[in-house]
């Protein structure tokens, strides 16, 4: 049986960081390097996978594209249906089954965080395929998976060097990882993380049918608040990624 993995139980507060946070890395790092990167044109199809309350899919859509939304968790999908306009079409579905959606009807399929959280990776990957059109891509956006391993890696201070290093216990062992969804909330209340090396998704992807077209790494945009460690501390987000970004190109 499939481990639940929905963030339904915190739409709520998800919603709001989204709206109200500030110095977001979905609102300031991943969406700018999304929209350079899919060069939208007006009326292009793009699927929003695992599209959450939608606020990926309604900049998607204000860029001129032609959205659709899909995510497991209904109560996300109530808010998404609440702020966008009604040119978005959403539905509650889980990733690897989508029969609703015709084949080869995408042009693009985006899926921002979500693939890390998602059991059935191939699964996911075979339905992608099947609804992109031909020559069509998948951009997977996840927490950078040689430098964030959930309860596996931190940061840490060399005073001998006076460096800031990322410490990484395990990476080739695919884990499933219970986390807490988000700070304040009932500490019982939680989702699975699926931590995979970079080999896995290349492995899955190509038995989709997929060719990987370009890899980037980004990197966090905060700066360090004035101290000690303040000019380690900003080197160290220079240097390692957080984020990685996989376009793969149905072949």
């Amino acid at each position: 049986m499939k481990k639940d993995t929905s963030w339904g139980k915190s739409a709520k507060w998800y919603d709001e960081l989204l709206e109200k946070g500030e110095g977001l890395f979905q609102k300031e790092l991943i969406l700018p390097n999304l929209i350079r990167l899919l060069e939208i044109k007006r009326g292009q199809k793009i699927l929003d996978l695992a599209c959450g309350q939608g606020f990926f899919a309604r900049a998607f859509q204000k860029a001129g594209a032609e959205v659709t939304g899909v995510d497991i968790a209904k109560e996300l999908i109530a808010i998404a249906r609440g702020k966008s306009v009604s040119a978005i079409k959403y539905h509650v579905a889980p990733a690897d089954r989508m029969p609703f959606l015709r084949p080869r009807s995408f042009d693009r399929i985006v899926s921002v965080l979500a693939i890390q959280n998602i059991e059935d990776m191939r699964g996911v990957f075979a339905e992608c395929a099947r609804v992109l059109r031909p020559s069509g891509s998948l951009y997977l956006v996840l927490n950078h998976p040689a430098f964030r391993v959930p309860q596996h890696s931190d940061w840490g201070y060399d005073n001998t060097k006076g460096v800031q290093y990322r410490r990484v216990e395990r990476y080739l062992s695919e884990l499933h990882i219970p986390i807490q969804m988000h700070p304040g909330a009932d500490p019982r209340e939680k989702t699975l993380s699926f931590h995979r090396p970079l080999q896995s998704y290349a492995k899955a992807l190509a038995s989709a049918g997929f060719a990987i077209a370009r890899i980037e790494e980004w990197n966090s945009h905060k700066k360090s608040q004035p101290g000690p460690h303040a000019k380690a501390e900003d080197l160290a987000r220079k240097e390692i990624p957080l984020f990685l970004l996989i376009e793969a190109k149905k072949v």
